[in-house]
């Protein structure tokens, strides 16, 4: 299986999981109770809330577009900066879920001959990842997608469900491995 194959399905199951977090926390909150969330943070030297749904669809974004060999879309330096601002800027709940729903849309979009092309290309090719700050890293197709592109990812998303957990929003493993649901043995679930 191609490095892009194994991301897209991943990125699609946790940004519907994370809409759904936001989605169970803004439940029964007034929108300014809601939106208040998205200024949370774990540490003061963190980002908030905001932030890590933003980076979260960056990511994802940056995965799919160096694996297919694209350049980066606007849309990443749009979210990058929203990202950055949250802390005097972070939006709002029906942002968020804006967002989210914009980015699945994306990865859904991917085409079938893309997928093709991303297969019958190298995953030992070279790719290079340059940080804002400078720094490169030299990877492979395969080393990005391994190393860099999932835990980057899941760093975001799981940031996010820290946050949110931390505000009392219940949330639970069932809430993480929903999407697993439907390859549940039946009569294996637990009855109490």
């Amino acid at each position: 299986m191609t490095p892009l194959k194994l991301l897209l399905p991943s990125y699609v199951q946790m940004l519907e999981r994370l809409s759904a977090w936001l989605g169970k926390a803004a439940h029964g909150l007034p929108d300014g109770e809601a939106d208040a969330l998205l200024s949370a943070k774990l540490a003061p030297d963190m980002f908030p809330l905001s932030t890590q749904v933003r980076f979260a669809c960056v990511q994802a974004y940056e995965g799919v577009s160096r694996l297919l060999g694209h350049e980066l879309p606007a849309k990443v330096a749009e979210l990058l900066e929203e990202g950055r601002n949250a802390g005097e800027a972070p939006g709002s709940m029906a942002n968020a879920q804006a967002r989210i729903t914009e980015t699945v849309t994306m990865l859904n979009g991917v085409s079938e001959s893309q997928l093709a092309a991303a297969e019958a290309s190298d995953p030992q090719r070279p790719l290079a990842h340059e940080l804002p700050n400078g720094m490169i890293f030299d990877l492979t197709a395969e080393t990005y997608a391994r190393d860099w592109a999932v835990p980057q990812f899941y760093f975001h998303v799981m940031t996010a469900y820290a946050i949110l957990r931390s505000r009392g929003v219940e949330l639970g493993k069932a809430d993480y491995v929903a999407h697993l649901l439907p390859h549940l043995r039946p009569g294996t679930a637990p009855t109490a």
